[in-house]
């Protein structure tokens, strides 16, 4: 069983506490207490759930939720083999030891929502949201940051979007089967253009009140906000909300996609986006987003060099990764 902890993304801390607590009980009565008050605790504890594919706003969006004094979140990568072998005793409890007593439970991971309705079964007050992103931006950002991503070839634009159609296609599905009130669609664009008004609507769907903080998620980097660099995104997401990564794809990608889009991603199109245009329209950004993205410029060498502080770096295999990877063998 511990070796679906490690997937979650704990230390070796992590991994002792939990084997020492196991030890500290002498019986078998204070265990099944115990477990007893676990699952009713997380049958009504509120947790949040973050998914869509990679490269969509996952990241941005876990660390402007987090800025809320209501929520602590992590990247804790829920998975299919998790998912599998594990029951929701050991996910909460995995969930509830990042979450330093939050009100609200959070999880972020990209592919989290594959599982939508199983993971809406064994937690039944969890929410849903599922970030939403043009598939272009998608698989140029994946493709120029070398991102790995299951069914991704960084060398195969063709392939990238057929998988990119596959999975949302899986997602989306997901979302409508655990319903409206549980699964909320938030479209990478709005959540950059509009971020007043999107956040607001988000926080109203996880049934939250309204602080400030969550617009200005980059001055509680380091502080309550948690930020990797093992993650891909992290030199972005420690920089205030901006449109700078929002049409990098225009006139990037081989001029054979225009032509093969609908066919190669049919999603896209079915989703709202103008797929005949050469610089698509998503909207107009609001006052916020339109200071930050200036801050950005005016001091790019403070932000350029604090993007390089968090720029990515390949995590370190742990002792609990070569034992799970034991397990698998």
């Amino acid at each position: 069983m511990f070796c679906v902890g490690f997937r979650l993304g704990t230390s070796r801390s992590t991994f002792d506490n939990v084997v020492v607590r196991n030890e500290s009980y002498s019986s078998d009565s204070q265990i099944n207490e115990q477990i007893i008050k676990i699952n009713r605790s997380s049958q009504t504890h509120p947790m949040i759930f973050i998914g869509g594919m990679p490269r969509s706003g996952t990241t941005l969006m876990r660390v402007i939720l987090d800025s809320h004094p209501h929520i602590q979140l992590m990247a804790s990568g829920v998975n299919a083999s998790l998912l599998d072998s594990a029951i929701r005793l050991f996910i909460y409890e995995i969930l509830i030891h990042h979450s330093h007593n939050a009100d609200v439970i959070c999880d972020k991971d990209p592919f989290v929502l594959m599982y939508a309705a199983y993971i809406s079964s064994i937690f039944p007050t969890s929410k849903f949201l599922l970030l939403v992103r043009d598939a272009r931006a998608v698989v140029y950002s994946v493709m120029t940051r070398e991102v790995p991503v299951d069914g991704f070839n960084l060398t195969d634009y063709r392939q990238n979007f057929k998988s990119w159609n596959t999975q949302m296609e899986i997602l989306i599905d997901q979302c409508i089967e655990v319903g409206k009130k549980k699964c909320l669609i938030v479209r990478y664009e709005q959540l950059v253009l509009q971020s007043k008004k999107t956040i607001e609507s988000i926080l109203k769907f996880l049934g939250l009140p309204w602080v400030d903080d969550v617009l200005h998620h980059e001055k509680l980097v380091g502080k309550k906000i948690s930020v990797s660099r093992t993650e891909f995104s992290s030199d972005q997401v420690i920089k205030p909300i901006n449109v700078e990564g929002l049409t990098k794809w225009v006139g990037n990608l081989p001029s054979y996609i225009k032509q093969e889009i609908n066919s190669l991603a049919p999603m896209l199109k079915k989703l709202g986006y103008d797929t005949e245009s050469d610089i698509p329209w998503y909207g107009l950004p609001d006052e916020l987003v339109l200071n930050n993205t200036n801050e950005l410029k005016s001091n790019a060498v403070y932000w350029n060099a604090k993007a390089k502080d968090y720029a990515y770096q390949p995590p370190i295999p742990s002792l609990e990764s070569y034992i799970v990877e034991g397990f698998r063998m």
